[in-house]
């Protein structure tokens, strides 16, 4: 909630009495929804897949292409690199891990 700094202050009193309001309604809210289950987070918790998942019926739908001749893997942190990105103290590593 934002704050008027401009606005009047309010008493001690008028301040327990918006308070206990606020709780009045909190409350009041709260009975209303506690047995209502949300259909829309049923259907979205059955769209997530958990880790371990079966996705042996999953096919891939990216094609791969093989390493070019101008690429090497780096050794450690095995990404394929373009030549240009060799270490020149390690001819085996990308220039992020030398």
């Amino acid at each position: 909630m934002a704050t008027d700094y401009d606005a009047s202050r309010k008493t001690e009193e008028e301040q327990k009495e918006e308070s206990l309001e606020a709780r009045r309604l909190a409350s009041g809210d709260q009975d209303k929804n506690s047995g209502k289950v949300d259909e829309d987070e049923t259907e979205l918790a059955e769209t997530y897949e958990l880790p371990g998942a079966d996705l042996s019926h999953e096919t891939l739908e990216i094609e791969v292409t093989p390493k070019q001749a101008d690429e090497f893997v780096c050794a450690s942190c095995f990404l394929v690199q373009h030549t240009s990105r060799r270490a020149a103290a390690d001819p085996d590593r990308c220039r992020d891990c030398a």
